[in-house]
């Protein structure tokens, strides 16, 4: 797939990508689940660089689920460390290229030294307008909408807001995405077909795209013949 194929007139503005596929890839190699992410890390700057390309200005991915903490302990604590390391060591290279970093998810319940490297990336590239680049870290879905009923209850307990007035605008607005338009378009990798809990309320109206290709071996070509399958719908 050439990017003389898309229309560039018709890209998505925002594309969210759930990565599944790690763990079966190094199975395959013979390996640790771990060594599966560790070669998922190229597949992330490799489509980070496509979407650049196709003008995509929102990037999201689903890279740590609430569930991911089910995991073996090896394994998490293997997560961690990649996360830590990846952030750290992208930051400049994502400034560079004028890529804005943001996140979504319950961010408190990361590692302390998860969420400095992460807030230290966010702030150097708050102002970088190419693309923003929004991680989805100890996210669920169930948890975002839950968060936003609770935090809604208490406005309405405190006289903050009138039951009347509360609307699906209003509703977004407690959303962990509030400042993100919802996805156009949404892929997983690795021929698995739900959301696994994953912008629930957000994807109303996205269209989906499920290909078998595993994330380790998924590349920006493969983004692009998702944009162009959406084009021809």
């Amino acid at each position: 797939m050439e990017i003389s194929q898309i229309d560039l007139s018709r890209v998505p503005e925002h594309v969210a990508i759930i990565m599944d596929g790690n763990g079966r890839w190094a199975k395959q190699q013979g390996e640790m689940r771990l060594f599966g992410h560790n070669i998922g890390v190229e597949s992330v700057r490799k489509t980070l660089k496509a979407a650049q390309q196709l003008k995509v200005k929102y990037l999201t991915l689903y890279a740590f689920s609430t569930e991911n903490w089910n995991r073996q302990k090896e394994e998490e604590d293997g997560l961690m460390e990649l996360l830590v390391n990846t952030i750290a060591g992208e930051a400049d290279e994502l400034h560079a290229s004028g890529v804005r970093l943001a996140a979504i998810g319950d961010i408190t319940g990361l590692p302390a030294s998860c969420q400095c490297e992460l807030q230290e990336a966010i702030k150097k590239t708050q102002e970088n307008t190419t693309i923003t680049l929004v991680l989805a870290l100890n996210y669920s879905a169930r948890w975002e909408i839950m968060n936003a009923v609770k935090n809604i209850a208490q406005e309405v307990k405190q006289n903050n807001i009138d039951t009347d007035l509360i609307t699906e605008e209003l509703f977004q607005a407690h959303l962990s995405t509030k400042d993100i338009p919802d996805p156009e378009l949404l892929i997983r990798t690795s021929g698995e077909h739900r959301l696994s809990n994953f912008l629930l309320w957000q994807a109303a109206y996205t269209e989906f795209y499920f290909t078998p290709v595993l994330w380790p071996d998924f590349t920006g070509e493969h983004l692009m013949e998702a944009v162009y399958d959406f084009q021809n719908r």
